[in-house]
């Protein structure tokens, strides 16, 4: 005797419903919502967190896409959909950070863009980021988050922009005050493929280099 299998989404059974692609079709009672046994498509069966571990491990997108078997438009719209999710860590008040700025391509290696982010010292999580030209405007965004904490102490390298963004009671931009995100800035390069100095593979829109930076430093 078949029994009708019950819906994934609400566990409630099911009743027969047509057919498609020559495969029995089903019916949720409940949600009303309509799925198959098996499908032929193998996306349904990648867990999330399959295509994150491979994204922070070097892997591309169609480097993940291969891997996996299913298409660079499923693993490009999972990532947004995963990043979307993702909200910016709760700021602790009066500690001190570490801030750079990092360079990448997008589109083409014409168009330089720059990840500028902070990091707490003591823990080394990142507080903020943003991606932008090498401008005021860009860092400011980063710098104002860490003035809203109250931040102790700031330590940047000795680019100029950084003494009109931050007061100098709290800046510092001695030679060893940025270990830690220097080191960092090579994880990421390692990690990131998109970030490599040396490569073809780099983001084709902003959107996804922001998408990708959220899965590896907040999820």
């Amino acid at each position: 005797m078949n029994i009708n299998p019950t819906c994934k989404n609400c566990n409630t059974p099911s009743i027969k419903y047509g057919t498609i692609n020559n495969k029995q079709r089903y019916r949720c009672k409940q949600c009303h919502k309509t799925f198959v046994k098996e499908y032929s498509y193998p996306a349904y069966t990648i867990q999330n967190h399959q295509i994150k571990t491979l994204l922070v491990e070097g892997c591309g997108m169609r480097s993940i896409a291969r891997i996996l078997h299913i298409a660079v438009s499923t693993v490009l719209r999972r990532i947004i959909n995963l990043a979307a999710s993702i909200s910016k860590p709760i700021l602790s008040y009066h500690k001190e950070y570490e801030m750079d700025e990092m360079c990448t391509y997008i589109q083409k290696k014409s168009r330089q863009y720059w990840i500028a982010y902070a990091i707490r010292k003591d823990t080394k999580e990142v507080a903020d980021f943003t991606v932008g030209k090498r401008t005021n405007k860009t860092l400011q965004q980063v710098t104002s988050t860490l003035l809203f904490a109250e931040a102790k102490n700031i330590h940047t390298d000795r680019l100029q922009n950084y003494n009109r963004l931050i007061p100098s009671e709290i800046h510092h931009n001695r030679k060893n005050g940025t270990n830690h995100i220097e080191r960092k800035n090579l994880t990421l390069r390692t990690h990131l493929k998109r970030l490599g100095r040396r490569t073809i593979c780099f983001s084709k829109t902003l959107h996804m280099l922001i998408a990708c930076l959220k899965l590896y430093f907040w999820s």
